[in-house]
């Protein structure tokens, strides 16, 4: 298997995903993933598709990640390797879709408005 590629999104992060058979070992920015994310449910969201689907210790994961927070990261990379789990294997994509891992969570930083003081912020009304 030469591997798959595929690619996360979340806010502005984007995540490059290469799954290629392994034994399950994680590198995201040429570092493990113990060193990149030091929270345990960063570490954890990003095999989570993995998990559902039972095959946790049968890939391994080179991930490119650039933009955002660590939070928005870990869930592009999630995004992003339950794309490639169902590219790989159809019959998984059930699965992945009832988690909710291959729907892109599209929102995003609302721009700010001509006028106001934010978004949606707005100068106080006063009457009198």
């Amino acid at each position: 298997m030469a591997g798959i590629m595929s690619t996360g999104y979340r806010k502005t992060c984007v995540a490059r995903v290469t799954m290629k058979a392994g034994d399950g070992s994680v590198l995201i920015n040429n570092k493990k993933v113990e060193q990149y994310f030091p929270n345990k449910l960063h570490q954890l969201r990003i095999i989570e598709p993995l998990r559902t689907v039972n095959k946790e210790k049968q890939f391994n994961l080179t991930v490119q990640v650039f933009g955002g927070g660590l939070s928005g990261q870990a869930v592009a990379i999630c995004h992003a390797v339950a794309k490639a789990l169902s590219d790989m294997d159809i019959s998984l994509k059930p699965a992945l879709r009832e988690k909710g891992f291959l729907t892109r969570d599209s929102r995003i930083k609302e721009r700010v408005k001509a006028g106001l003081r934010g978004a949606r912020k707005d100068r106080q009304y006063r009457k009198r």
